[in-house]
């Protein structure tokens, strides 16, 4: 019975999300007409397709007990180097992407293991590597850099058919694989349940002979492959590099990953929750422009509240779990000696 209560509370932020994802679409449908189509839900994907990429990332790093500051910065100094290596070097795609790639994971690499090997705050880390990304950005270039190689503008026009004339685009197709492919990582391999085991208790994981130093430098690793490879996306999605793009596009994935219902200290979160909150996100901007008359910041104001109540449901979640937990260990020693 405690099992089954310790996975109704783990997931029941989740089910919070998706109620009220499915609120919040449920009321635009009333309120707007043309609001409730397929085409205006695969949009949410479309729209934010980098967005969910930088997420699943960010997942993983904050399961694992971790933050990382720099993913917005990362994205942008993604964009700068591919349209600067496409236009002004003329270097093909099938190079300029795994190279992008590459340096999005050596820069997440290089974080991971000052942060491992030095016992230093991720906090403080990612945002040097903030700072680091965002000024190479002008380094490469002080302007905009627009893209006019026919590999991006092709996947910028292109449209993949799902049901009927609904379509989706290659970064859409692109950022659902991740999160499948993060999900079987998370839920099926060595690493990702050493990657929760590691955010429930770091020294527990150490005495189990896990590889927590490997696996915390892999993490940020990962969350700088996605970076770059959401800033590939971006690319596709805006056909230019410049070095203000992703400003405070850190602040939105967490708020999303927190929105997702994965704990900020570790231990507990889900891709699908992950998903659910880039979801919710898109959403409460479908809203704002579909209303006409609210600024964009409305989507910040939204946010910042839910990320408030959010926050306070996974500690009242988490109280009530941790009082179930000990009224069942309390009950052990009695039924032990009942049983005698």
């Amino acid at each position: 019975m405690s099992r089954k209560l310790f996975a109704s509370s783990r997931n029941l932020p989740i089910l919070v999300t998706l109620g009220l994802f499915i609120v919040m679409f449920g009321l635009g449908s009333i309120a707007f007409p043309g609001f409730f189509s397929i085409q205006n839900f695969l949009n949410l994907f479309i729209d934010n397709s980098y967005l969910l990429i930088l997420a699943v990332g960010m997942t993983f790093v904050i399961i694992s007990g971790g933050i990382d500051l720099s993913v917005g910065s990362m994205l942008a100094l993604s964009g700068m180097v591919s349209a600067s290596l496409l236009e002004k070097a003329h270097m093909s795609p099938l190079f300029v992407i795994p190279i992008v790639l590459l340096m999005g994971t050596a820069l997440g690499l290089f974080m991971g293991y000052l942060i491992q090997a030095f016992d230093l705050p991720p906090f403080i880390i990612t945002l040097a590597g903030l700072y680091l990304a965002r000024g190479l950005c002008y380094v490469v270039s002080l302007f905009t850099i627009s893209v006019k190689n026919n590999f991006f503008q092709a996947a910028a026009h292109a449209q993949v058919n799902i049901i009927g004339t609904n379509f989706l685009s290659p970064g859409a197709l692109i950022a659902i694989g991740v999160v499948l492919i993060g999900f079987f990582v998370s839920r099926y391999t060595k690493f990702g349940r050493t990657v929760y085991a590691i955010g429930g208790s770091e020294q527990s994981a150490l005495l189990m002979g896990l590889p927590v130093a490997r696996t915390k430098i892999a993490t940020y690793a990962l969350s700088g492959f996605c970076s770059a490879l959401g800033g590939i996306v971006f690319t596709f999605y805006t056909l230019s590099g410049y070095g203000l793009n992703g400003k405070g596009m850190e602040l939105d994935t967490i708020a999303a990953v927190v929105i997702g219902g994965t704990l900020l200290t570790g231990g507990v979160g889900n891709l699908f929750g992950t998903l659910l909150g880039v979801l919710v996100y898109g959403i409460i901007q479908v809203l704002i422009v579909f209303q006409g008359t609210l600024n964009s910041w409305w989507t910040r104001i939204v946010i910042g509240f839910l990320v408030f109540v959010f926050c306070v449901l996974q500690r009242l979640f988490e109280a009530r779990k941790g009082a179930t937990l000990g009224r069942n260990t309390a009950r052990e020693p009695a039924k032990a000696a009942a049983g005698r």
